[in-house]
C-alpha cells in the first residue's frame, strides 16, 4: 500500500485547459474524489493536493500580496474557469475528506513554478520565452505587458511542498512561492534576452486567440507568511540565478 499521496495530475497550462476544459474538471474533481475514497478506507501517512494561485481570480490591490484566507475573485463561466473552479471544489473536497474521515490531506496553492523540467512547450511564459531564444526569434508578448507576476525556482517549490506535506496541518492550505520580485512580463522577457546574450527585441501582438487574456490576472503575488510561520518555508533562488540554470537545461536539452 502506498504511505504518501501527491496529486499533481492536472491540466495546468492555460493554453492546453481552455482546449481540454471537461477533462480538467475530470482530473481535478473525479480524480481527486477516487484517490480520497481510497484513503478513506485505508490508513496513509500523509495525503498532498495541488491547488492553484489562480483560485485567488484577479485580486485587488488591497489583496496583493494574496493571502490564504482571500476568498477570490473569480469567474464561474469564463475560459478559465474549468481549470479556476474545479481547484476550489477540489479543496472543498480535502476539507470535507479530512474533518469527516479524517484523510490526512493538505493543499498546496503554487505561484508559477518553473525551472528544469518544465516542457519547452509549454505554452506558459518563460517557456515560451526561451523558445524564442533558442530558436532565434524576437519574443512576443500577447498583451500590453504590464501584468505581473512572481516565479519561483522548482527546488524552491518542491522544498515548500514536501515541508506542507509532512506537516500536521491537516484540511489547511498554503501559498507556495515567492514574494518577490514582483516583475512585468516586459520585464521578464527583458531579463531573458540579457541572460541570452543574443540581439534579441520585444513584440507585441494581438493574440488570434480571442480569449487569451479574458480573466487573466493582472497581478499575481503570494503572501508566504503561513508557510514561513508554520513549516519554516524559505525559498532561496533568486529570479535572475533561476532563469539562468533553466536556460542551461534548455540548452543542454
Amino acid at each position: 500500500k502506498p504511505d504518501f499521496i501527491i496529486h499533481a495530475a492536472s491540466i495546468a497550462s492555460p493554453t492546453y485547459y481552455r482546449k481540454y476544459p471537461i477533462e480538467t474538471i475530470e482530473a481535478n474533481i473525479f480524480g481527486l474524489k477516487n484517490l480520497l475514497d481510497y484513503c478513506k478506507e485505508r490508513k496513509i501517512e500523509e495525503f498532498l493536493f495541488f491547488s492553484t494561485s489562480e483560485i485567488y481570480g484577479d485580486p485587488d490591490s488591497g489583496n496583493i500580496p494574496t493571502a490564504e484566507n482571500y476568498k477570490g475573485n473569480v469567474s464561474c463561466t469564463g475560459p478559465r474557469a474549468c481549470y479556476d473552479e474545479s481547484k476550489r471544489l477540489g479543496e472543498t473536497l480535502c476539507v470535507n475528506y479530512s474533518d469527516i474521515y479524517n484523510v490526512p490531506v493538505k493543499i498546496v496553492r503554487p505561484f508559477n513554478n518553473y525551472g528544469p523540467g518544465l516542457n519547452i512547450n509549454d505554452k506558459r511564459v518563460i517557456p515560451d520565452f526561451f523558445k524564442n531564444v533558442i530558436d532565434d526569434n524576437n519574443l512576443v508578448i500577447h498583451s500590453d505587458g504590464k501584468a505581473t507576476r512572481t516565479f519561483c525556482y522548482i527546488s524552491d517549490a518542491i522544498e515548500g511542498y514536501l515541508r506542507v506535506m509532512l506537516s500536521d496541518y491537516n484540511g489547511q492550505s498554503f501559498n507556495i512561492g515567492t514574494e518577490s520580485p514582483e516583475i512585468t512580463m516586459q520585464k521578464l522577457a527583458e531579463m531573458i534576452i540579457e541572460i541570452s546574450g543574443k540581439n534579441l527585441k520585444l513584440e507585441f501582438q494581438q493574440s488570434n486567440d480571442s480569449n487569451y487574456l479574458k480573466d487573466n490576472p493582472q497581478r499575481r503575488c503570494p503572501s508566504i507568511k503561513k508557510a514561513m510561520s508554520l513549516v519554516n518555508y524559505s525559498p532561496k533562488i533568486s529570479l535572475q540565478s533561476g532563469l539562468e540554470k533553466t536556460y542551461r537545461y534548455y540548452l543542454e536539452e
